[in-house]
């Protein structure tokens, strides 16, 4: 297994021509290699998610992360720059799916790449992953524990977000959920009404609940983090992905 790879910072184009930053690595083999766009989860943009990136760059995908919370200032650091974006509920989401749509051009823009591309997304980028499937052309969406797709945030939540299971009949895409079965936002509940609509209209899917897991269960720096289910998802979304990004 060759893993060697690149990683970096690079420039996007984002919504309605925004300059955007973002985490990039890719493999140094020759390819053609599949893409893979890493929506943060509502903290932000930060160095645990930079290492996901880095991860599918060692399993052979080229892989990006754009900062969705650079428009809150050059110069500014990712923390202060998630504080901003949070106070005015999150990223609106038509802003969102314009930014993934440039991630994934970037991706496709490679000159190894297979022209193949899918979203994966954790906490709030499980919420957006799901409307990126909705919004663009994709080829497969991995939706780690996005809340708000069933119900809508309470009144106190960080979040302002619609939900989205009226536009469940737009997916584009295969989708893989992984979900926590002590998780409050999505519930297990909340997770079976999005499965049936899912089956009712005939779109491919497959969701896992896992037990003794919670919400945020890949997040290695947190208290949330459980091994267990971290690796078994880990391999479900290799696997996912092995299967849809192929050349």
């Amino acid at each position: 297994m060759n893993d060697a790879i690149w990683a970096g910072t690079v420039a996007v184009t984002g919504h309605e021509g925004a300059d955007l930053e973002a985490y990039a690595a890719r493999p140094l083999g020759s390819g053609p290699h599949g893409g893979v766009v890493v929506i943060h989860h509502l903290p932000g943009y930060d160095e645990a998610t930079k290492e996901i990136v880095r991860r599918f760059a060692a399993h052979g995908y080229a892989a990006i992360c754009p900062n969705l919370y650079s428009r809150e200032g050059a110069g500014v650091s990712p923390d202060d720059q998630a504080a901003a974006a949070r106070a005015k509920g999150g990223v609106p989401d038509e802003q969102l799916v314009g930014d993934v749509a440039g991630a994934a051009a970037y991706l496709k823009g490679l000159e190894h790449a297979n022209g193949r591309v899918g979203v994966i997304g954790y906490c709030s980028g499980g919420r957006q992953t799901f409307l990126a499937a909705c919004s663009l052309r994709i080829d497969a969406a991995v939706d780690c524990y996005g809340a708000f797709v069933v119900t809508a945030p309470p009144a106190d939540f960080p979040l302002r977000a619609e939900p989205l299971i009226s536009r469940a009949a737009d997916l584009s895409c295969p989708l893989l959920g992984l979900f926590g079965a002590d998780d409050r936002f999505p519930s297990p509940d909340e997770v079976a009404v999005l499965d049936a609509e899912l089956t009712r209209l005939g779109k491919e899917h497959e969701f896992h609940v896992f037990p003794d897991a919670g919400h945020a269960f890949f997040s290695v720096d947190r208290p949330n983090y459980r091994p267990a289910a971290a690796v078994e998802g880990w391999k479900k979304v290799f696997g996912f992905f092995g299967r849809h990004l192929a050349a």
